[in-house]
């Protein structure tokens, strides 16, 4: 009778904490100093209800991250890098239409283009400088969070301080593809990879999964797996939103409508009168470097700076946060509102 009574509680405790798990709201943890500021909240932007994490110092810059995908929001990834960040910065996570707690409320595939989002971020960037008086951000745009970035600074440079690029998107899809290709060839031969070597090209061939695979990705990880670990530890969000996360990529790509600069971006922006700051990760050969380094060549602007995390690749932000912060804060020293 003990055993079945252990093995009962056991039970017990392991359903309770799946219950927890998959039944618990999603929250965000204060911050216990003078002036700051912990909101996760849901907002009308243009019509359409979408989710906003605002973490940080009430009276300090305003960081707007422009998640990658399209689609792939960076919110629930935040808990594992910014906290750092909230003590200099108020920074703002956004999960846009169709993407991750924003799903199931934008789910309009004639509303998933460039445009809409720049109308959705000009919406939300007003609705920050009402709230917390400045009157301008900086605006951080990821992968494809960069090419909405550039578009949103391009059209709208009253509302930015400075642009910073984090594996800044600035090649077309078959300029990308061709650099990735070369690069993961000389990878795999010079590792003896045959089943990389020989299934490259065929159909069905999973690229991003051989650029995880080579650290290309995240330098640390070597698949995909631990970036939904981190995630699934969220407190912002619940299992339903974590089970959007895929969902709400799939829809995404499916209906997305780049209707802002064409690609490739070197060709087709040549001016911002923002200061421009690009941070790349060495190892990045989701957006190559040598990309971003052309457009940051052929683009004039007020100032143009580029740093280099060495020990990253794809997400400079999660894989070294520290000299993220102080990049950042040198933004902060070199631009004025």
């Amino acid at each position: 009778m003990k055993i079945l009574r252990r093995v009962l509680i056991a039970v017990g405790l392991v359903v309770g904490v799946v219950l927890v798990v998959v039944l618990r709201p999603g929250f965000t943890f204060p911050i216990f100093r003078q002036n700051s500021v912990a909101s996760l909240e849901e907002v009308d932007l243009n019509g359409a209800r979408q989710w906003v994490l605002i973490r940080g110092q009430r009276d300090k810059p305003i960081v707007l991250f422009l998640h990658g995908g399209p689609g792939m929001p960076a919110m629930y990834l935040a808990h594992a890098f910014q906290r750092p960040l909230e003590r200099d910065f108020l920074v703002v996570q956004w999960d846009r239409r169709g993407a991750g707690k924003s799903l199931p409320a934008t789910t309009d595939p004639s509303r998933i283009r460039t445009s809409q989002e720049v109308a959705d971020a000009v919406a939300l960037i007003q609705l920050l400088r009402q709230r917390y008086g400045a009157s301008k951000v900086i605006l951080v745009g990821h992968s494809y969070g960069s090419y909405l970035g550039i578009t949103l600074a391009q059209r709208h440079p009253e509302l930015v301080r400075a642009y910073v690029g984090v594996g800044q998107l600035a090649c077309d899809p078959a300029g990308d593809a061709a650099i990735q290709d070369r690069w993961l060839r000389a990878q795999a031969a010079a590792a003896g990879d045959s089943s990389t070597l020989s299934q490259m090209g065929q159909p069905g061939w999973d690229r991003e999964s051989a650029l995880f695979k080579y650290g290309a990705e995240v330098v640390k990880w070597h698949s995909f797996t631990p970036m939904i670990l981190t995630g699934l530890a969220a407190p912002e969000y619940t299992f339903g939103d974590a089970l959007n996360v895929p969902k709400g990529v799939a829809f995404t790509h499916r209906s997305y409508v780049y209707d802002g600069p064409s690609l490739p971006l070197y060709d087709s922006v040549k001016a911002l009168e923002a200061p421009v700051f690009m941070f790349e990760g060495r190892r990045d050969m989701v957006t190559p470097t040598d990309c971003a380094a052309r457009l940051l060549s052929a683009l004039a602007a007020p100032l143009k700076s580029w740093t280099w995390f060495e020990r990253s690749a794809h997400f400079p932000f999660l894989e070294e946060p520290d000299h993220f912060h102080q990049a950042l804060l040198d933004v902060v020293r070199r631009t004025s509102l």
